[in-house]
């Protein structure tokens, strides 16, 4: 880890000690731009509360916040930050379920969600592992590396690797999934092959969440496609 990123862990760990926050930095985790009442729906607390911690946040540049005429709406400062959350959540401990809902809703998290903008949980760990399974990708270490036969793969599946590796950013990373403990892939690639994934409508994204839904179109493709099953039956 880098001393950046180092130095990014001490801030957001800080941040995070507060539930309120945690709580408003977890729900940004789905890579959108909220507004501060829905955040503070969200974590449970007043709207003048949830400004005051937004504020800290924006001071300590792990947030940033966009105008569009009076509204004001907040979104994680970039991917590295988001890295950074994915980690600390890996080792917390698990927020106690107190209603059905609260399990329901927990339930759809570890089975699949965006990690900022990239897929993450059982389904997003599942397609890592059958890339590396098939052989498209290789585990360096700290990262994964593409071989030709991945570059002819992505090509087929209609993703741009030259136009992903020119993004003034980490072409790929391993993020370490809280609720699997094991890697999926981020960066670049994972940003591009999720938006693919949509794209083809394998996947849906869920309102007022980060959760993902898989379609019964994806449920085909990712048999097909990599040979696992998703149905969340099975799962979870």
């Amino acid at each position: 880890m880098s001393r950046q990123m180092d130095a990014n862990a001490a801030v957001i760990a800080s941040l995070v000690s507060d539930c309120s926050r945690a709580a408003m930095l977890t729900a940004l985790l789905d890579g959108r731009f909220h507004p501060a009442s829905e955040l503070a729906s969200m974590a449970g607390i007043k709207p003048q509360t949830a400004s005051f911690h937004l504020a800290k946040m924006i001071e300590a540049d792990v947030i940033t916040m966009e105008k569009q005429g009076r509204h004001r709406y907040y979104g994680i400062r970039n991917q590295e930050v988001a890295h950074v959350m994915e980690t600390l959540l890996s080792i917390a401990p698990p927020v106690p379920i107190k209603s059905l809902q609260q399990h329901n809703e927990d339930k759809k998290i570890r089975y699949a969600r965006t990690c900022y903008d990239h897929l993450a949980g059982r389904v997003g760990v599942q397609v890592t592992e059958a890339l590396l399974r098939m052989e498209l990708m290789e585990d360096v270490g700290e990262t994964y590396q593409i071989t030709e036969q991945g570059e002819a793969f992505f090509t087929a599946f209609h993703i741009d690797l030259v136009e992903t590796h020119k993004k003034r950013r980490a072409y790929i990373l391993k993020c370490l999934d809280w609720s699997e403990r094991r890697h999926h892939l981020a960066g670049a690639l994972g940003n591009a092959l999720l938006e693919k994934m949509l794209e083809k409508g394998w996947l849906e994204r869920l309102p007022k969440t980060r959760a993902i839904q898989v379609t019964a179109a994806g449920t085909i493709g990712f048999q097909e496609t990599f040979g696992i099953d998703v149905d969340m039956k099975h799962l979870v």
